[in-house]
């Protein structure tokens, strides 16, 4: 069976905003969705040809003097029911976390104990930096973009990476205390 390209109906999602062209795409993504669904500037424009090419959305070109041109790309008919379906179809799987410190914990034994509650220090530091920007962000979306009609279903995604966040702060703190008291 072959693999769903996820990344074609992040872009497909992203064109019912406003972003049109190729560089609003990747401000949204680096912007939102780099926080849950990882997309390289690389895969932006080869999927917006390959979506244009399918019918799934348009292209316009325009040209001002002194300035490269510009394209701003358009969701079709075909486009939006594409995408609609691909909501309605069931998740498949939940995908395993990729995480460099659960990796390093779960062979720890072989380094000193105070080594490992550094490593946890400085993770938990990390998740701290993140919940800060997922605060930032919800500030963002609340004073700046709380009439956009996506607004709530951006908020439901925040509030996912903030309670993800806070249960990691927890349980890093759970597991230096464990660690320390041995």
């Amino acid at each position: 069976m072959k693999k769903q390209n996820h990344t074609k109906y992040a872009i497909l999602g992203l064109l019912t905003t406003d972003c049109r062209t190729g560089y609003a795409i990747k401000q949204m993504i680096d912007q939102s969705l780099n926080h849950f669904w990882k997309i390289s500037y690389g895969q932006i424009y080869p999927m917006l040809k390959e979506l244009v090419e399918d019918g799934l959305a348009t292209v316009e070109t325009t040209s001002e003097e002194g300035k490269p041109d510009r394209k701003e790309y358009f969701l079709t008919s075909k486009g939006e029911e594409e995408l609609r379906r691909w909501l309605e179809t069931p998740v498949g799987e939940v995908a395993p976390e990729k995480n460099e410190m659960l990796l390093k914990l779960f062979f720890s034994r072989h380094q000193e104990k105070d080594v490992t509650i550094r490593q946890l220090e400085q993770y938990r530091q990390h998740l701290e930096e993140r919940y800060q920007t997922y605060a930032m962000i919800e500030e963002r979306i609340r004073s700046h973009m709380c009439a956009q009609p996506d607004a709530a279903y951006w908020l439901f995604t925040l509030d996912y990476g903030k309670r993800l966040t806070e249960a990691a702060l927890e349980w890093c703190d759970a597991t230096m205390r464990a660690i320390s008291e041995g």
